[in-house]
């Protein structure tokens, strides 16, 4: 990796955490930032290969991806096409340029069917169209390029594009009420606080899997009532409801194992980081 300017690739910069990446590096003279979008379709192999060879990035950061659950259940093609053939497409690019690799995932690769925090030693078994065509391009990463990290994350949200924050926010605006699953469990992780995560990771030698989510986990109710307190909201009920269990996985709670134990870096409590996030948020940061 080149020791005075680090060139970084971030494919899918105008997502959630293609964002806060792009934030994160531009301006700062260790990086000469390239991004992408949907002009670099990371499907289309020859598009994707042209690209590398033009940049010649030192890192590849896929943030690309179809997240869409219910748009993966319709169209199962377009999600193994973008979600795996794409993480294929730049793995294969970072190969041949040698590049460090880093893929993002999802917790969504495990079922939800056991009441447990999962480890990066733990069996995926998604049950969506969405953490099945994830989990395809995680193997795909594997099999293509020994330089890679694989970063499996949990309920991302930050600017970028429509989250659960702004559907909380907008349907106790137009509501007054938020109705929402008890039994739904993960962990909220602030787009920037991952992307400190991957700051550190790609100027490390680690390689593999991590999960990397804040720390303390929530039901999807007990999220949406500390973002509504942080908005001054609190008069707003948040009651219990069930949304449809056979498309969102109702377990999926991370254990970030392999940060504690080669120490690499430590996740903030969601808690501290959604209040950071809401704080910005008001002030019109990183908007």
């Amino acid at each position: 990796m080149n020791s005075i300017t680090t060139r970084v690739w971030i494919a899918g910069a105008s997502g959630r955490l293609g964002s806060a990446l792009s934030h994160r590096f531009g301006g700062n003279t260790a990086y000469k930032l390239v991004t992408s979008d949907r002009d670099v379709a990371v499907e289309d192999v020859s598009v994707v290969g042209r690209f590398a060879d033009i940049n010649h990035p030192d890192v590849i950061i896929n943030c690309a991806g179809l997240t869409d659950v219910q748009a993966c259940e319709e169209n199962p093609e377009e999600a193994y096409k973008i979600n795996a053939i794409g993480a294929r497409n730049l793995a294969t690019a970072a190969r041949r340029i040698d590049a460090k690799f880093i893929q993002i995932s999802t917790d969504d690769v495990f079922g939800g069917d056991e009441d447990k925090a999962f480890c990066e030693f733990d069996d995926p078994h998604p049950t969506t169209m969405y953490g099945k065509s994830k989990y395809a391009g995680e193997k795909l990463v594997r099999e293509l390029t020994d330089k890679h990290v694989i970063v499996r994350s949990s309920w991302l949200y930050g600017v970028g594009s429509y989250d659960f924050v702004d559907r909380v926010l907008d349907t106790a605006a137009k509501e007054g009420a938020v109705h929402l699953p008890e039994d739904e469990i993960s962990s909220p992780t602030s787009a920037e606080a991952l992307a400190g995560f991957i700051d550190c990771l790609m100027h490390s030698r680690e390689y593999g899997l991590f999960h990397a989510s804040c720390d303390g986990s929530c039901s999807r109710a007990e999220y949406a009532r500390e973002i509504l307190r942080l908005a001054g909201k609190e008069n707003v009920p948040v009651t219990s409801a069930s949304e449809n269990t056979a498309l969102r996985p109702r377990f999926t709670l991370l254990d970030n194992m392999m940060l504690r134990i080669t120490g690499l870096y430590q996740m903030p409590d969601w808690h501290d980081a959604l209040s950071e996030y809401m704080s910005h948020r008001q002030t019109g940061v990183n908007k």
